[in-house]
């Protein structure tokens, strides 16, 4: 689990990355989105202070970057465990048994919506959408790890992998 509490700073490497964006749009309130990504990556979650230096970088009330940030669901406004499982509950999730995985995985690891386990390797969220209907249930790890047709089977030999992966 990351440090819950970090001063963000960019360094320079970075500082050039954070001005390719800003170069890439008309108005630098576009190149709020990269600039939180660029932040979750580094720190692992996106605090307040976090939303604040964006804010300051780009010129903008820290407001609007508070809105985005809470907007969408693959930024973590707060620290994930090592492994973020995002399970789909929506429609086409739903119906295929996306809360049936949420709720197995929940028990498996003691933890509800939105906790870590005791010992920082999960945590879960239910999210809304993932868009893979067609694949449906749907489960992400950290944002960039797909899983389709998921059963509680693959679920468990996910999770064994994922912790013996340590």
């Amino acid at each position: 689990m990351e440090n819950k509490n970090y001063t963000p700073v960019f360094d320079d490497n970075e500082m050039k990355t954070v001005e390719y964006h800003k170069s890439k749009y008309p108005a630098q309130m576009a190149a709020v989105m990269p600039l939180l990504w660029m932040i979750q990556e580094k720190y692992g979650w996106i605090s307040t202070d976090a939303m604040k230096y964006v804010g300051d970088l780009l010129k903008l009330p820290h407001d609007h970057v508070l809105g985005v940030a809470t907007f969408y669901s693959m930024y973590f406004k707060k620290p994930v465990g090592k492994y973020h499982l995002q399970i789909c509950t929506n429609v086409s999730c739903m119906l295929c048994g996306g809360y049936d995985i949420f709720n197995h995985i929940s028990r498996k690891l003691g933890i509800k919506n939105k906790e870590i386990t005791p010992d920082g390797i999960f945590s879960i969220e239910e999210v809304e959408c993932l868009g893979s209907c067609a694949t449906a249930p749907m489960l992400q790890i950290n944002n960039k790890e797909f899983h389709e047709k998921l059963t509680t089977e693959e679920a468990d030999k996910l999770l064994e992998n994922l912790r013996n992966s340590n």
